[in-house]
């Protein structure tokens, strides 16, 4: 099948964050890992004393509860071309994908208001209304190098990204030939206007032969893999609103949806919303499954942080978890594993 299509490639590596080239990025060796634990421990008790606890009358009245989005599917577009039709798409870490400042320029493709809204708030973070799908946030590629480091395997493997805003994870996924990919985020505008394009893309990019300028290739890429062609798209649903609407749709649904790896990133910033992601994980992650989180140590204003994502899953005892690796350059940032406790 011949696809022809008319969107640009902004071929200017400053699309990716600066951070990028310049990560100190660290697996953790035995002993680090007991340095780890003990650092982590003395910083969760710093950080939850310092921090709003979720419960408390002062962050009950500060920060709304995660409000009710009704679970949608959003089916792929037969005209895979129109899906790109005027779009800017950007390059990162070898990976197309559509700009956040490009929809703001059109009219009629924001029907939730959220980027109006986010730019007359000076705000990416907008509780129970925009929950941050527009940006990509830095611990998206953090997890993505860990992917390479790590030599995570997605062969035939059932993947959810959970929050995906763009859907970079996802799509490293599906490169890594995943069984299937499904992406999630909070916001339809986000699913239709960031992920849809930014998967389409890079599944069309792969077998097209668009021209694209050269550019200085990224230091960090993910791991090899064989060209994505449109077919890969059937490989592939999207879905919107809040978590615990999706995964009733999903466990809903016949078969049953369980997956063997879920893929989430900066989903922890807000401790009111931990209970329903940790929900979201038990319910969905298949019984040997693994869950790869990302986040920073600390997400100031907000309340929330990996040590503190950490005591919370310690105390619901569902999952073990460990902290797989550890970036120190910058803001602190962590990756985490999690399985289920009964879980080979």
């Amino acid at each position: 099948m011949d696809f022809r299509f008319n969107f640009v490639i902004d071929g200017n590596e400053n699309n990716e964050p600066d951070t990028q080239d310049k990560m100190d990025l660290k697996l953790c060796s035995p002993k680090h890992k007991q340095e780890c634990t003990k650092k982590r421990k003395k910083t969760a008790e710093t950080v939850a004393d310092s921090s709003p606890r979720q419960g408390t009358d002062k962050h009950r009245d500060e920060t709304p509860k995660f409000c009710f989005k009704a679970a949608k599917e959003h089916k792929i577009p037969e005209d895979l071309d129109k899906v790109l039709e005027n779009k800017v798409m950007k390059t990162a870490s070898d990976l197309y994908y559509r700009s956040a400042v490009d929809i703001r320029c059109l009219d009629g493709t924001d029907e939730e208001g959220i980027i109006s809204k986010s730019v007359s708030s000076h705000c990416d973070l907008i509780p129970g209304v925009y929950e941050g799908g527009l940006k990509i946030w830095e611990c998206t590629f953090d997890l993505i190098n860990y992917f390479s480091e790590a030599e995570i395997e997605f062969t035939d493997k059932a993947v959810l990204d959970l929050g995906c805003g763009a859907g970079l994870l996802g799509i490293v996924a599906l490169k890594g030939k995943a069984e299937k990919v499904h992406f999630q985020d909070y916001n339809s505008t986000v699913i239709d206007e960031i992920t849809l394009p930014s998967a389409v893309a890079n599944c069309i990019n792969a077998g097209s032969g668009v021209n694209r300028k050269t550019s200085k290739p990224p230091s960090k890429k993910p791991k090899k893999a064989e060209g994505l062609l449109p077919d890969a798209l059937n490989k592939c649903r999207f879905f919107s609103g809040e978590w615990s609407a999706v995964s009733k749709l999903l466990l809903s649904s016949k078969p049953v949806s369980k997956y063997d790896i879920i893929l989430t990133s900066e989903t922890i910033y807000n401790p009111d919303y931990y209970s329903a992601l940790h929900d979201t994980l038990a319910q969905l992650l298949d019984k040997n499954g693994r869950v790869y989180l990302a986040g920073k140590v600390l997400y100031f204003g907000v309340g929330g942080g990996i040590y503190i994502f950490e005591k919370f899953i310690e105390e619901r005892n569902v999952f073990r978890s460990s902290i797989v690796k550890i970036i120190d350059k910058g803001l602190q940032r962590c990756i985490m594993e999690l399985a289920f406790k009964d879980s080979s």
